[in-house]
């Protein structure tokens, strides 16, 4: 058996029998490593020299759980959701209808602003989400319907919009790649080779917003009451710094490009300014870090899985091996060529770096099958964004997670990944095979 799908198999199992995430991650590894031929060592040696890749993103997301503790101090979150619960007056049911579709949009709005417009990419769900939970339990809105908006906003825009990290995406990897590998992309138009995968994440999302999870679910309102209304009171100065602090902080990661540096900055203002007191600011970073420890852990094991993973050499014997299955049949050349895309993606956790692994093959198997260049475009991206909803070890889940498990009452892998891998995986297999067949 082929070592990466048994890999990603072992550790999607795991998962979904609610063994740990990372414990999973590691178990998929090691068992990986030993089908690929690497042994014992060889895996180990893989796993430790990929770990180093993930740390990064963790230790950003364990800064910003300490910086979102402090806007809960600062009582922003308690101001945030007194203001909007005061919108819907005595919860008449037309009110909690125009207010969920109001926060919905909202969500939805900056989730697509930080892939092209502000580039901060998750960082923002950590600061937003966490203050909006009391708000959304009280609606009784479904999270499994916020982590699909989120997850939306993450993905579409970068695969389809050609600015921000579309803009690194679609020109920078996924067209310098198919063009390496010998297609003249001279008269492609990027938008027209996303648009129909781009109108497969489209109808997941409508599946979700207006079937899947339209449903009221209860939350139990005291724990979120114990995590983020920690203020009592608040006042102007706090939420004044508050407002200055999320502020600077974004601006410092557009300057710098540094998750880290923006969310210690961001602390650093509230610690200065006196709302989070000197004695309490140990106490209030622990905190924050705990609340964010399990996403941190999860992308440190995710980047030793990842590696290990390339170490055994087997991706491309799985991108070989399809390729042999494929024949003269496009139908199944294009299915085919999707499935392999997902399910590299799901055991990389990144869509980015799965386009260049599988375009080297792809392409020319591409030209030979008579696809033309716009649908050999559309092939290669939509096989590289497939897998980026709904693997464990994705941003664009554990992103979502990150905010919405801030009180410990969303599931990463029942509430997240698996909503997400139904609404948007399957839809951009659909979709995208269409595309390859039209194109």
């Amino acid at each position: 058996m082929n070592a990466v799908i048994a890999a990603v198999g072992i550790m999607l199992v795991l998962s979904l029998c609610r063994v740990h995430v990372v414990v999973a991650l590691i178990i998929g590894a090691l068992a990986g490593g030993l089908i690929g031929g690497l042994g014992v060592q060889g895996t180990l040696s893989a796993f430790n020299g990929g770990l180093g890749g993930g740390a990064t993103v963790a230790l950003s997301y364990a800064l910003l759980g300490a910086f979102a503790v402090a806007i809960a101090k600062s009582g922003l979150a308690h101001a945030l959701a007194d203001k909007v619960l005061a919108l819907v007056g005595q919860q008449d049911r037309e009110g909690a209808g125009a207010l969920k579709w109001l926060l919905i949009a909202l969500l939805l709005s900056v989730a697509i602003a930080s892939q092209n417009i502000l580039p901060i990419h998750i960082a923002f769900i950590p600061l937003l989400v966490p203050p909006l939970l009391y708000v959304l339990s009280k609606l009784q809105l479904d999270r499994r319907l916020i982590a699909c908006v989120l997850t939306f906003g993450l993905i579409t825009p970068y695969m389809f919009l050609p600015v921000g990290f579309g803009g690194i995406f679609l020109n920078e990897i996924l067209l310098a790649n198919v063009a390496k590998a010998g297609v003249d992309i001279s008269g492609v138009n990027i938008l027209d080779a996303m648009l129909i995968p781009a109108l497969g994440m489209v109808f997941g999302l409508l599946v979700a917003v207006l079937f899947s999870y339209r449903g009221k679910r209860s939350y139990d309102l005291a724990r979120i009451e114990q995590r983020e209304r920690l203020a009592t009171d608040y006042n102007g100065l706090s939420l004044l710094v508050a407002g200055v602090a999320i502020a600077a902080a974004f601006a410092i990661q557009l300057w710098l490009d540094s998750m880290i540096i923006g969310a210690l900055v961001g602390f650093v203002i509230f610690s200065v300014s006196g709302v989070v007191r000197w004695k309490e600011a140990d106490g209030l970073f622990t905190e924050g870090m705990k609340m964010m420890a399990m996403i941190g852990f999860i992308m440190i094991a995710a980047a030793g899985f990842a590696e290990v993973m390339k170490a055994t050499g087997e991706v491309q014997t799985l991108v070989d091996g399809a390729a042999g299955l494929i024949g003269h049949n496009k139908a199944i050349g294009a299915l085919l060529m999707l499935l392999v895309g997902l399910l590299v993606t799901m055991g990389i956790g990144s869509s980015f770096s799965t386009v260049p692994i599988i375009a080297a093959i792809f392409v020319p198997l591409g030209l030979q099958l008579g696809f033309s260049p716009l649908a050999i475009v559309s092939i290669v991206g939509t096989a590289g964004a497939l897998g980026d909803a709904g693997s464990p070890a994705s941003d664009s889940t554990l992103g979502p997670t990150a905010g919405l498990n801030a009180d410990g009452q969303h599931n990463h892998i029942w509430d997240s990944v698996v909503p997400t891998f139904l609404h948007y995986n399957l839809p951009l297999l659909a979709f995208g095979w269409l595309a390859a067949m039209v194109l």
